[in-house]
């Protein structure tokens, strides 16, 4: 695939090195178009080396060759890593100066852009009218990262990790659909921690790949996501905003509150079915004789919760995102938008036995629009990069994903969804 790194003048450009990096050792052929201002960060002879291809800003270097128009043309995908203020404004109102604006606009194929600026900056409302129209128009704009900035300053505005960039860029070089332009997502990811004493826990073996998979794909099919990660030690998916959690309560807080304005959730996290009816304060010593049992408690069940307040809010009617469901006042998917709640619920249902049989029984319990059922035990699912499942529809046949990466999961799930608000 034939890649165009465009780099405009942060003090992020260093990192696109790393992302240039990842794209190269890929077997992608990759031309970094820089802007002048970049060159003042990281100069030319350094691109060149790393690409293997000439590097330029100008569009009058090699007129013969037309690169102000070719690039742009021959391109499989242009992302522009880090997007300043600068360069998106330019984008979004087809200014053409040099030669990054103009690959812009005669590119013809998917354009990601990863921005990076001060938080005063994204925040300003003519960055937000540009995000909006450069992903009005198709592209994907993938949401900075919180963290440090330049100095002391903090926020939103940070670039997202390069590792992260380069896996939404392959699955948009993967031809996913933009299906879910405009949806808010709530995804959640991990295995809940339930405190015994200050140092020990009851828990599970949930890595969270799953749920951040579905939250990649999520962010390069064009949704807004929100990841709520118990316990997770991966780094933070570029584009999502991550809030992170140990037990299932405050698993419950961030979603519910999370809830309120999405379109949907996805529950994929492990949540722990009971935790300690009481905390010791301090750490419980060993003793002689054996050691006096831990009475457990039930945590509140989130996913049937999530389908409960649905229901309540729907006026009583179970709501089901499909178009032409009659329900009072419009349709369902009117009903949820105007009662604050989730018009597509997705649960997960991990098994050891009998999936499919305890799989159709949650589903009609949950209360939710599709349940994805895996087998679990030692090395099925948990912590490995693979995953197969059935997801169960309701009102619907079955649906088999074999196994394989859990991007594919992931993107299966997202085809139900989509089909959903189709």
């Amino acid at each position: 695939m034939k890649v165009v790194l465009g780099v405009s003048g942060g003090i992020a450009a260093y990192k696109a090195c790393e992302l240039l990096r990842l794209f190269t050792e890929s077997g992608h052929e990759v031309r970094v178009v820089p802007t002048r201002e970049a060159l003042k960060f990281v100069g030319a002879p350094t691109w060149a080396a790393l690409s293997g291809n000439p590097v330029s800003a100008e569009v009058w270097d090699d007129v013969h060759e037309v690169p102000h128009v070719r690039i742009g043309k021959q391109a499989d995908l242009v992302v522009v890593a880090p997007a300043t203020a600068d360069v998106l404004a330019k984008a979004a109102h087809g200014l053409a100066g040099d030669l990054l604006t103009n690959t812009l606009l005669t590119a013809r194929c998917p354009v990601v852009f990863a921005p990076a600026m001060h938080t005063e900056m994204w925040q300003h409302p003519a960055t937000r009218a540009n995000v909006e129209t450069l992903r009005s128009r198709g592209s994907v704009v993938i949401d900075p990262a919180v963290g440090r900035l330049t100095g002391a300053d903090t926020g939103p505005g940070r670039l997202p990790d390069p590792a992260e960039i380069f896996e939404v860029c392959l699955r948009v070089l993967r031809g996913r659909p933009r299906d879910l332009v405009g949806r808010k997502i709530v995804v959640s990811a991990g295995g809940t921690r339930e405190a015994i004493d200050p140092v020990r826990y009851i828990g599970n073996r949930s890595s969270g790949l799953q749920g951040y998979a579905l939250a990649r794909t999520a962010v390069a099919r064009g949704a807004e996501v929100t990841l709520v990660a118990a316990n997770v030690t991966l780094p933070d998916p570029a584009g999502a905003a991550v809030t992170r959690v140990q037990s299932t309560a405050e698993l419950r807080e961030a979603v519910l509150a999370a809830s309120e304005d999405a379109d949907v959730v996805v529950m994929a996290a492990a949540v722990a079915d009971f935790r300690p009816a009481a905390r010791h304060d301090t750490k419980i010593k060993k003793t002689d004789g054996e050691p006096e049992p831990i009475r457990l408690t039930k945590n509140p069940d989130i996913l049937a919760e999530l389908g409960e307040r649905r229901r309540q809010r729907s006026g009583g009617a179970a709501v089901v995102a499909v178009a032409d469901v009659a329900v009072p006042g419009g349709s369902a998917m009117d009903v949820a938008g105007a009662k604050g709640v989730p018009a597509v619920i997705v649960g997960f249902a991990a098994e050891t036995h009998d999936v499919l049989a305890n799989g159709q029984a949650k589903l009609a319990r949950k209360g939710c629009d599709l349940l994805v059922v895996n087998q679990v035990g030692e090395g099925l699912a948990f912590g490995t990069p693979d995953n197969a499942a059935t997801v169960l529809v309701a009102g619907g046949d079955p649906v088999e994903v074999p196994f394989g990466p859990k991007e594919d999961l992931a993107d299966a799930v997202w085809d139900l969804v989509a089909a959903r608000f189709a």
